[in-house]
């Protein structure tokens, strides 16, 4: 009697060729992202009310870096709007992005919470009410032209110590106590920003902090600001990519980080300090720039999977990218005038926040 042979099932990917498979595609994305990024940097600095050609543009910035002779064909207004604004612009907007970007990676591992953002522990709020404070009273003044920078950075700061502070009192540092103290601080330090507002009689100073609160790179220029956010940008995603096993470990729950020998509030307590420290570099420089740090981790994630090793650098470029053209149509959308970039990345955000938390509540029905 004729049988009918039941099918054979494919074989099944091994768990050597799966991660080679993956590192592949994690090194495809990081090369593609990375000359994305090269030349929409290039193209970002040639935007604006005063267009200046690609070529020109190498040739200012090989001139001042490397002394490189060429045949002058733009003028000085041309070079000086090159090299003294646009270029230390795009390169805050390459920094802040990648920055915010990685604390919005770190903290939703941290937390354990897809909706997590560098906002969720206050430490923006803090930033904003430091800056507010500078604007309005001129608080740091002694410290002349970085007080606003300085105001904000430590208003981060403080912020991050009283959330840990607070999360700490009765017990461990958990992943709900963390989300719970930074909403609470962020409510708190949002009315004192307010308050702020309110009590001073500066309407220039009012709008300005309000200019502020929404984001903006026009404050880049060639000075410690810029290197300082350079700098603790790129400590933080060498941090991050040592620490890249203890947030897989994390973010799959503490009995589980427990039993791959990750002590979880070890490990939040140090990633709280180094995300607290470049989300206060990133406000204090730009502003209060919302929805970076929640969209793009979940980018990342579709594009080379959850491991933290490959996901946080994709993450960082695709901030900078974001970023980067944000700024770009900040700067002529409404030209004369400038729009914050808060305002770009909100509407970007707010839908894709509708999408994401709909399909979590899909996945529980």
């Amino acid at each position: 009697m004729r049988t009918i042979a039941e099918p054979v099932p494919p074989e099944p990917m091994t768990l050597a060729r799966a991660a080679r498979s993956a590192r592949h595609r994690t090194t495809r994305w990081t090369v593609l992202l990375a000359a994305a990024l090269a030349v929409s940097a290039l193209l970002a600095i040639g935007i604006g009310p005063v267009p200046v050609a690609p070529a020109d543009i190498l040739a200012i910035v090989g001139h001042h870096l490397f002394g490189v002779p060429a045949e002058a064909s733009w003028t000085a207004a041309e070079e000086a709007i090159v090299w003294n604004v646009r270029v230390p612009r795009v390169l805050l907007g390459i920094a802040v992005g990648a920055g915010l970007a990685l604390c919005g990676a770190a903290l939703q591992a941290m937390v354990r919470n897809m909706l997590a953002d560098p906002y969720v522990l206050g430490i923006s709020g803090g930033a904003s009410t430091g800056a507010a404070g500078a604007i309005l009273f001129g608080f740091g003044a002694v410290v002349g032209e970085y007080a606003l920078p300085a105001s904000a950075f430590l208003g981060a700061l403080a912020a991050a110590l009283l959330v840990y502070f607070i999360a700490r009192t009765g017990g461990g540092v958990t992943s709900l106590r963390l989300l719970l103290a930074g909403v609470a601080v962020g409510y708190a330090l949002s009315a004192a920003t307010s308050f702020l507002i309110f009590a001073s009689d500066s309407a220039e100073g009012s709008r300005s902090v309000m200019f502020w609160l929404l984001g903006s790179l026009a404050l880049a220029r060639w000075d410690a600001v810029l290197v300082v956010v350079l700098v603790v940008v790129t400590v933080t995603l060498a941090a991050l990519l040592v620490t890249g096993r203890r947030l897989d470990a994390i973010a799959a729950g503490d009995e589980t980080a427990l039993t791959l020998g990750v002590a979880p509030e070890r490990t939040r307590v140090v990633l709280l300090v180094v995300v607290s420290l470049c989300t206060g570099a990133a406000v204090a420089a730009a502003g209060a720039i919302g929805f970076v740090g929640l969209v793009v981790p979940h980018l990342a994630r579709r594009l080379v999977g959850s491991v933290h090793a490959r996901m946080l650098p994709v993450t960082a470029l695709l901030g900078s990218l974001f970023l980067v053209w944000a700024d770009a149509l900040a700067r002529t959308v409404m030209q004369p005038r400038e729009l914050p970039i808060g305002i770009l990345t909100a509407i970007v955000g707010a839908p894709f926040l509708l999408v994401l938390v709909r399909r979590m509540y899909a996945r529980r029905v």
